[in-house]
């Protein structure tokens, strides 16, 4: 029962409905006294308490794109339109909270990079190329792989790459029928886990070759609409 209302009814936890939510709220709302510029009572839905707390979250120094994470909304224009205040609010809010965040971090971390630094971090990319793709490692960080790419997760394929994987493939499908006949079980085992990565990246590849050729549909027009362009081109 992860709900954030809930009672209990004979010993057992039962969610509170919506409909129950709402009447509540217009009990206690009523039962305030708090009324609007008309004098009637005020009326509240449970979706306008997200608003009141993203707005006061944001005023208080929460970064906008943490309150977009815990609304759960796709774009941080959608979490700005809740926000009760105007969008110079909420930079400002924003910039205090980096401020009072960075008072909290060592002085050191914010000095700045040296040329011999900076140097590495463009070489970081240029070591992320590689015959097959291109190596998804993080900066500062060396293969744990042991440079064995083609089995590796993080390497990036595109469809450039297919024709070398392929070769890779049947080079792979012929040492294993040489290892088999020869008796070398060692050798098949690690060649049939190479073999099988290596399929797996050419199915990557494939599946973004199609995805590439696939039409998309985009609708047929109705009537209605045909008509209602019709009218406004002649007008």
């Amino acid at each position: 029962m992860p709900l954030l209302f809930q009672w209990s009814i004979s010993h057992e936890r039962r969610p509170v409905s919506a409909s129950m939510i709402r009447k509540s709220l217009d009990e206690t709302l009523r039962a305030s006294g708090i009324t609007d510029s008309s004098g009637q009572p005020l009326l509240f839905q449970p979706h306008d308490f997200r608003r009141m707390f993203i707005t006061e979250a944001i005023l208080n120094g929460l970064p906008p794109h943490i309150a977009q994470v815990i609304a759960g909304h796709r774009n941080i224009n959608t979490t700005m339109g809740y926000v009760a205040i105007y969008p110079t609010d909420a930079l400002e809010a924003h910039r205090a909270f980096i401020a009072r965040r960075r008072d909290l971090r060592p002085a050191e971390e914010y000095r700045a990079v040296t040329a011999e630094e900076w140097q590495e971090f463009l070489s970081h990319f240029e070591r992320r190329k590689l015959a097959l793709g291109e190596c998804g490692r993080t900066y500062g960080t060396d293969c744990i792989h042991e440079h064995a790419c083609v089995r590796c997760p993080v390497l990036i394929v595109t469809l450039d790459e297919k024709p070398r994987l392929e070769e890779i493939r049947d080079n792979l499908q012929d040492r294993i029928a040489e290892a088999e006949r020869e008796g070398w079980l060692g050798e098949v085992e690690g060649l049939s886990t190479s073999l099988a990565a290596a399929e797996d990246k050419i199915a990557q590849i494939e599946a973004q070759q199609e995805k590439k050729q696939s039409s998309v549909f985009l609708g047929l027009p109705s009537l209605a609409q045909l008509t209602a362009r019709t009218s406004e081109a002649t007008k």
